[in-house]
Order: C-alpha cells, then sequence, then structure tokens
C-alpha cells in the first residue's frame, strides 16, 4: 500500500510516523523544524488521515506499507522516528529491512502485548450519531461519557467530518477490528544493529523497566532517553525537549 506522505525540506530523509488515531499533520512543528537540514517525510498510516483503507493492520503489514511507499519516492535508506503504534511500526520496519533504516527512533512504547482499552474508545466513536446537525460540542459531550480525558478527546474528533456529509475520515471499522493486533505485538525473527533510541515521557508507564530486556534482545544498540515534563504523547507534551532528542540524535547520522 502506498501511504499519503507530507514532504518538506531537502538533505537526509527523515520518516516520521503517527499513532494510533493520529495523522502526518500532528508532526508538523517538528517537520518544519527539521525540514532547513533534511528531507521530512510525514506518513498517514493505513486507515489514517488521507491514506488508503485495509483489513490487516499487523505491524508487519505496516512496515511493508512503510518500506513500499519509501522506495515509490525514491528512498533507499532513512532515519525512522515512530511514536506508539508507528513506534511498534517503526520497529518492525527495521527488523525487517534493516538495510532501509538508517537509524530508529521509537517514542513510547516498547515490543510487547498492552492493554491500552482502545476498545473502549472505537465503540464510543462508533456510537456518536452522524447528522448534518451534529456539532463539535455534541461529539465531544457524546464522547465524554467514555472518554474522560480531555485533552484526549479533541485528538479522536481531529479525525471527524463535520457539516452536509458527516463522517469519519480514518477506516473506523477496520481499526476497531484490529484492535487487538494494534495492542499486540508480532514476535519477528532477527535483530536491527543499528543505532537505536528509545525516548519515552517521564511521566508515562508505557515503557517500563522490565522491558529494556526484551528492547535489547532486538535492538542490541539501543539506548534510553526520558523527556521531562511529558506523559505517552511526548512530542505534543514538551515539543522543545522531544525535538532536542531527536536533533541530537539525528545529528549523529547527518
Amino acid at each position: 500500500m502506498i501511504l499519503n506522505a507530507i514532504q518538506s525540506g531537502e538533505g537526509p530523509p527523515v520518516i516520521l510516523m503517527h499513532g494510533l488515531f493520529g495523522q502526518a499533520r500532528n508532526f508538523g512543528a517538528i517537520q518544519r523544524a527539521l525540514a532547513p537540514r533534511f528531507r521530512v517525510v510525514a506518513l498517514d498510516m493505513r486507515n489514517h488521515g488521507d491514506s488508503p483503507h485495509g483489513a490487516d493492520m499487523r505491524y508487519p503489514t505496516q512496515a511493508a506499507d512503510v518500506r513500499e511507499t519509501l522506495l515509490s519516492l525514491g528512498i533507499q535508506r532513512a532515519a525512522v522516528v515512530g511514536h506508539s503504534m508507528g513506534g511498534k511500526a517503526a520497529m518492525a520496519l527495521a527488523l525487517q529491512w534493516p538495510d532501509l533504516v538508517g537509524r530508529v527512533l521509537v517514542s513510547d512504547i516498547a515490543p510487547v502485548i498492552y492493554q491500552h482499552g482502545n476498545t473502549a474508545f472505537t465503540k464510543a466513536m462508533q456510537a456518536i450519531e452522524l447528522s448534518p446537525a451534529l456539532t463539535r460540542r455534541d461529539a465531544d459531550a457524546a464522547l465524554a461519557r467514555t472518554v474522560t480525558d480531555e485533552t484526549l478527546r479533541p485528538f479522536l474528533l481531529q479525525n471527524l467530518r463535520f457539516g452536509p456529509n458527516p463522517g469519519w475520515k480514518i477506516g473506523l471499522s477496520e481499526i476497531a477490528a484490529a484492535i487487538p493486533d494494534l495492542e499486540g505485538w508480532i514476535d519477528l525473527p532477527g535483530r536491527y544493529d543499528g543505532p537505536s533510541l528509545f525516548v519515552t515521557g517521564a511521566q508515562s508507564h508505557y515503557v517500563l523497566q522490565e522491558h529494556r530486556a526484551t528492547i535489547r534482545g532486538l535492538f542490541p544498540a539501543a539506548r534510553f532517553v526520558a523527556v521531562k515534563n511529558a506523559g505517552h504523547w511526548v512530542h505534543a507534551d514538551n515539543p522543545a525537549g522531544f525535538l532536542s532528542v531527536l536533533e541530537a540524535f539525528l545529528d549523529a547520522w547527518h
């Protein structure tokens, strides 16, 4: 599958891959900051943004999407940056096609199985009654019964189209059916020996100390950095802190 790509800048390629319910444009500030020195390609993952929809959301499949897209853009080797779901796809890409990955930064996720409760989110999103009269306030109120996090609801609703032809821009039914795969992880053979940085939010509990042995078994060169004043959405919670870590990681490759 060829994914929708937003490109800017020239230089060594850097690939940005968002998390579940996100889109390429969520990395806008990061992309603008890197564009003076790098060719920055932000991707809409399958069933997200303006990319095509497909039922299979397993991480080897998502990684194959990214590989196909990069090769279609003439990119033979790139630094790969992925957050959450995108981080798992980035790991799958590095493990399956290590020659394509010059270095990899994984933001706040580990190659393990999680139970995040995303099924409840998808059910709440599917339960919103779509009509031309639907307002963002109405949709927010409907989600609030299940999604209590006031910062998460606008993030989810960025995917809803309002107006005379309302609907979800994302492949919501495909995502809902694939939650076990998205919260899971398929063990892949091999390992990635290149530079690997696992960035966490200091206030997040997604990547635990006991995950490090599993990570190092797949990524022997892995280093770990915690960004202060950030939870799971590291690049949104502390953009300056995340960008500082990312730029230092890319400078060593550039």
